[in-house]
């Protein structure tokens, strides 16, 4: 955190002061971590105390004090600790960390944004730029109008870099959170179909996404998939300088001659802009999708002055930074467990049973699929379609969790499965039961489903990874 004062902070929110006088106010400096969890907070903090759907902050004010915060903001007055009261907790967080930002005009903020992989390339990023200087990004997959304010927070007097996730319901949330981290650089991975049964359709995904690059200025960089046409034609919408990534051949940063090795983890050939010949750039992650991520970070990266062959370093190094995403554990027994459980849709399965059968050649896989939520009309379209094309990828067995996900099973089977390779289970219970008789040295297993469904616990537990490692 950037040292403000409890005064600064009233002054920047509009809030006023209760507890504690201008003067004292004016002594009082906030140099700690600002959360809205009272279990993180710590000496010389801030607690924010908003009021969700299931928990009211102001409750935890005393908690807050105990951990070592020093002061609230919050939306009436509290007698644990000095407080900023304001009228709306959400409007005065997003103006602290625009205070945040102001005291550092020098800093490079990135924004990243798409249907699909934005933590994934977030952690890639952040682990490039750390290289070159102090980078700040957010824990997890922080990017909502809570997580970025959270994130901005984190900035301190010698952070050079700041990635932002930026997450969206609907259209005008990235508009929201571009205003809050107003970015220099943009950069919009994929459209898919994530979320479409809030948005409406895919179309209006893409207006919601191109809101990041019409937030970008002037002397901005927009960093933008060719190979998605709805992303490519983003372009045209921003007043910054738009560039194309990816494979298609009128990309400015291009990957070619991309290769898995025997684990399914991906090496490709970057050339164009920036790149003074042809670099080879070999990854730590797994699945070839992870090429575009890094892609996209390479074209950040260079626009932040670093070479290309300090970025392929430190891409060569690069692991996952958050949990649930393509966790590959090697069991004692052989059996190696991919847990990519942590979010799900159309777009992302896909990508992750194509990195099933890229880690497995000459080994029996499983794919042990739950439900993708949020697709609206589309979810018993969109499930067959996965489960037929696990039979199309020669998945040796397919096991279907819940009810939402049933019609993954009777996919595999209208495309030609037979007798036990798919099965549908009602519940993790089921699915555990299952694969703890029928799991073989040698197996590899991919566990892949929305959040909600459960599957990440489950990809923990046969990973053999304690509730204190979590």
């Amino acid at each position: 955190m950037i040292p403000l004062s409890l005064k600064e902070i009233a002054d920047l929110t509009g809030g006023r002061l209760h507890g504690i006088d201008d003067q004292e106010a004016a002594a009082l400096v906030i140099d700690g971590p600002v959360v809205t969890d009272s279990r993180e907070s710590g000496p010389g903090g801030l607690y924010v105390a908003r009021i969700g759907a299931a928990h009211d902050g102001h409750r935890f004010v005393g908690a807050a004090r105990d951990a070592g915060a020093v002061a609230a903001l919050t939306s009436r007055e509290v007698a644990e600790l000095p407080c900023v009261v304001v009228d709306d907790v959400q409007d005065a967080f997003a103006a602290l960390a625009r205070g945040v930002l102001e005291r550092r005009p020098d800093l490079t903020v990135v924004g990243i944004t798409g249907s699909s992989g934005k933590t994934s390339t977030k952690d890639l990023l952040a682990s490039v730029l750390s290289a070159a200087g102090p980078t700040v990004a957010p824990a997890g997959s922080l990017n909502s109008e809570v997580g970025v304010p959270l994130t901005i927070c984190r900035v301190t007097p010698d952070t050079r870099f700041l990635v932002v996730e930026m997450g969206a319901r609907g259209v005008g949330h990235i508009e929201y959170l571009a205003g809050i981290a107003t970015p220099t650089i943009g950069v919009v991975l994929n459209v898919g179909t994530a979320h479409v049964g809030e948005f409406g359709s895919r179309e209006a995904i893409g207006r919601a996404k191109a809101e990041l690059v019409a937030a970008l200025p002037d002397g901005g960089l927009a960093v933008l998939n060719a190979d998605d046409p709805v992303v490519s034609s983003m372009a045209g919408q921003t007043a910054a300088r738009a560039l194309l990534v990816g494979a298609d051949h009128e990309a400015g940063l291009r990957a070619v001659d991309i290769e898995l090795d025997a684990a399914g983890r991906p090496s490709f050939t970057v050339t164009g802009d920036g790149v003074r010949g042809q670099t080879r750039i070999t990854l730590a992650l797994h699945g070839e999708h992870h090429v575009a991520n890094a892609l996209a970070v390479v074209a950040v990266a260079l626009e932040c002055g670093l070479d290309i062959e300090a970025i392929a370093r430190a891409l060569a190094t690069a692991t996952p930074a958050s949990r649930w995403r393509m966790e590959v554990t090697e069991r004692p027994d052989g059996v190696t467990i991919v847990n990519d459980a942590y979010n799900a849709n159309p777009d992302s399965m896909k990508a992750a049973l194509k990195a099933l059968v890229a880690m497995g050649r000459g080994r029996r896989t499983w794919a042990v699929l739950g439900s993708m939520l949020e697709l609206g009309d589309e979810s018993v379209a969109e499930h067959d379609a996965i489960g037929r094309l696990a039979v199309r990828l020669n998945i040796s067995r397919l096991v279907v969790v819940g009810e939402t996900a049933r019609p993954m099973a009777s996919g595999a089977q209208h495309e030609g499965s037979w007798g036990e390779e798919v099965v549908w289970v009602p519940d993790v219970d089921a699915a555990q039961a299952l694969l703890a008789t029928e799991l073989q040295p040698g197996d590899v297993v991919l566990l892949k489903s929305s959040r909600d469904a459960g599957l990440r616990w489950l990809g923990d537990t046969l990973a053999g990874v304690t509730e204190e490692t979590t």
